[in-house]
């Protein structure tokens, strides 16, 4: 069966626009996480977010795509425009029909969703904008890269909140061993406004320390909740004949992939994690012992800490293998946390070194080999990355750098 490849990455973080800024800013350890400035947070328990600095939609999108647009789907055009110009592909040049879009989404335009029912509220539903009918919607980030681009090929998107970046990539993946040329696939999230913030404390994860560098600390003894965030990545995908066809850079390839399901509380049967990595490593015909790196969910949380750390360890053994969390350092961006852990996965296999977890001093319960403060250059071949979405989806996907 063809192998899949990377063939262009784009990156919006809160620590760096671009993937150079991106790459740059996660191996010096630089943080993106503050006080939330889109809005008053005081009246709020948490007040800390990873949000992106100095990003202006009209310097990089067409004026008429603003008004029919969320903060959320801006941020995706530039990530797809970058990516497909990292990759070398003009859409223009090829069949509209072989080319698709899948992403995912874990809440939609809240912003854009928030202003609309403000003005409904205090003006009336005249004031009410044309454009709420899909801005808010988790599809519209595929519908308008699909639209900017002519790409009419298969296009979707997945829901299963953080877990659902890695979903994405592997229905990419399939859509390429079914035929399609090129897919742009992964993530981008963005609901740091008022409306949105209520609806992520009521899964009662975040954190309420207001000091950024104690406040998101997973696998730590004073882990207490998460860092929201905004942004994410964006993928190429195309076969490897395709990208070798036409002389293309390449990543590496999405090798391996798997997704279970948590069984009801209660039940008495484990969570789904664990299988998750066996069958991610059986789909790639690896071992164990054939991963460098494993970049984590890193939920913060004591008890998910607990299932994280404990299925690292039945797979890989106790301090089997080198594991990091450079969401740290941008919080965690919900659907588009996991393709931007991806990307850095593939860019720690391109330059041969793995990101730092910053701030986190490992309890002595987690048995794993954190890549703590520095970056460790140990030349990674291949990486496994992990995501879990609120309500039980596990999701496991395997890079590797190809031959």
């Amino acid at each position: 069966m063809s192998a899949v490849v990377v063939t262009g990455l784009g990156v919006t973080a809160p620590n760096g626009l671009g993937v150079q800024d991106y790459w740059e800013a996660t191996l010096a350890g630089k943080s993106g996480i503050g006080r939330i400035t889109r809005f008053d947070p005081s009246q709020y328990p948490a007040r800390l977010a990873g949000e992106i600095p100095g990003f202006a939609a009209e310097e990089h999108l067409p004026s008429r795509l603003l008004p029919q647009t969320d903060r959320m789907t801006r941020l995706a055009l530039v990530a797809a425009d970058w990516a497909l110009e990292d990759a070398g592909i003009r859409p223009q040049d090829l069949p509209d029909s072989s080319m698709g879009v899948v992403t995912a989404s874990s809440s939609g335009g809240f912003e854009f969703g928030q202003g609309e029912l403000q003005a409904l509220w205090s003006r009336g539903s005249q004031y009410v904008s044309a454009y709420q009918s899909f801005a808010w919607f988790y599809a519209v980030n595929s519908g308008q890269i699909s639209i900017r681009h002519g790409m009419k090929g298969p296009s979707s998107v997945v829901v299963s909140d953080q877990a659902g970046g890695l979903d994405a990539v592997a229905q990419a993946r399939r859509q390429i061993r079914k035929g399609t040329a090129v897919v742009v696939s992964g993530a981008v999230d963005a609901s740091i406004c008022p409306w949105g913030w209520v609806a992520q404390l009521a899964a009662q994860r975040l954190t309420t320390r207001d000091e950024p560098s104690q406040a998101y600390l997973p696998f730590d003894a004073a882990a207490d909740g998460y860092v929201p965030g905004e942004g994410g990545a964006l993928l190429v995908l195309e076969s490897e004949e395709s990208a070798r066809s036409r002389d293309a850079r390449v990543y590496g390839e999405v090798a391996g992939y798997a997704a279970t399901f948590d069984p009801a509380p209660g039940s008495g049967r484990p969570p789904g994690l664990r299988r998750a990595i066996e069958l991610a490593l059986a789909d790639a015909r690896m071992d164990a012992d054939d991963i460098d790196v494993v970049f984590c969910d890193a939920a913060a949380d004591p008890e998910l800490d607990r299932i994280e750390s404990e299925a690292i360890t039945a797979v890989f053994g106790p301090y089997g293998v080198p594991v990091t969390a450079p969401k740290t350092m941008t919080g965690r961006l919900y659907s588009g946390a996991a393709p931007l852990d991806l990307a850095t996965a593939l860019l720690s296999l391109r330059d041969g070194v793995i990101p730092p977890t910053v701030h986190v001093t490992p309890a002595p319960e987690h048995t794993l080999d954190l890549v703590a403060d520095r970056p460790r250059e140990t030349g990674p071949r291949s990486a496994l990355v992990l995501a879990r979405g609120h309500g039980g989806f596990n999701s496991a996907a395997i890079v590797r750098a190809s031959a």
